[in-house]
């Protein structure tokens, strides 16, 4: 389900998020959310946070084919990482894609990024992997 709402910015560059939104998606006051910006798309994604979150942002080089996609996902589900938010395009058709993707490792028995870093890196289709922890 989708909720659209229409809000002005303000003269400092702020939004409300309308309580209908924040309702749906339990925005609650002092939380933290990640805004993630395309500027491409002229969007912006707003994801609540967790208060123990620990994000990293992933910069994945995948050879293109079905399923790598799945194949990403199912390792980051199996070692208990929450992915936030996800984002893949085709570099080259048939040959190489990117996947940028926000995850939340407060829940995973993963300890360090390079250990996340080598367990992408161990999947067939994963060409190169970068990690990077995202500081609120």
């Amino acid at each position: 389900m989708k909720i659209r709402e229409i809000v002005k910015v303000d003269s400092k560059g702020r939004i409300t998020i309308p309580l209908t939104i924040r309702e749906a998606l339990d925005i609650r006051e002092g939380m933290t959310v990640l805004l993630i910006a395309d500027k491409e798309k002229k969007e912006i994604i707003v994801s609540p946070i967790p208060e123990r979150a620990k994000l990293v942002e992933l910069s994945i080089r995948v050879e293109d084919r079905p399923g790598v996609l799945a194949e990403l996902t199912r390792e980051l589900a199996d070692r208990g990482i929450d992915i936030i938010a996800t984002k893949c395009i085709v570099l080259k058709r048939g040959e190489i894609g990117e996947c940028y993707m926000v995850v939340d490792l407060s829940r995973s028995l993963i300890t360090n990024l390079k250990e996340l870093e080598d367990s992408l890196k161990k999947l067939e289709p994963v060409r190169e992997v970068r990690a990077q922890e995202i500081h609120s």
